[in-house]
């Protein structure tokens, strides 16, 4: 079974969505960390303000259960960036796993939306996904490079966009609405 952590913020359907269009009818909307802990595999997606979206976790006690899980664990989005140090947005504290912090793009439009590449790509979670392919982005704060940073892209600046520790990944940008590539991503992700 899949865990989707239920977090009040927005995206949940399309990961639903990506995840049933690939054959991984077996998820689970969620908040109860049995359920959480025992998933074979957790995505922790979403679309929001990363000082609430840390908020809501905390008033689940989430933030304390998501740096022990053991499974393969994906970040999407907002997901990606809890998963970081810290966020300019808010000020936040986020939770730690990746050792990066989460910066707003200076003297660009944003939010970054769009079609973009990933490069420099090392990791499983890219089998099969070609250098410079195109994945989609909404965003305005971005994960600086760093020692887990397994795929890069650059909006005015390069940037993490996919990180790796361990069972914990993290892609900035959107997989359930990159496509094929994302559609691989995914079965890359649940079949670790």
């Amino acid at each position: 079974m899949i865990a989707i952590i239920d977090y009040n913020t927005g995206n949940i359907r399309s990961v639903i969505n990506a995840l049933n269009r690939i054959g991984a009818a077996d998820c689970v909307l969620t908040a109860d960390a049995d359920t959480i802990r025992h998933a074979s595999h957790v995505l922790l997606p979403g679309v929001g303000e990363a000082g609430t979206a840390m908020n809501e976790l905390r008033t689940r006690r989430l933030d304390t259960l998501i740096p022990t899980l053991t499974q393969p664990v994906l970040g999407i989005c907002i997901g990606t960036q809890l998963m970081c140090l810290s966020s300019e947005e808010g000020d936040t504290t986020c939770l730690g796993i990746f050792p990066t912090r989460i910066v707003r793009f200076q003297s660009l439009k944003v939010p970054h939306m769009g079609w973009n590449t990933i490069t420099s790509l090392r990791s499983p979670l890219f089998s099969g996904i070609d250098e410079g392919s195109y994945v989609y982005y909404v965003h305005s704060y971005y994960p600086e490079l760093c020692d887990c940073t397994i795929a890069q892209t650059e909006y005015g600046v390069p940037f993490s966009g996919a990180l790796q520790k361990d069972n914990f990944f993290g892609t900035q940008f959107h997989p359930e609405k990159s496509g094929p590539v994302g559609e691989q991503i995914l079965r890359n992700f649940l079949s670790l």
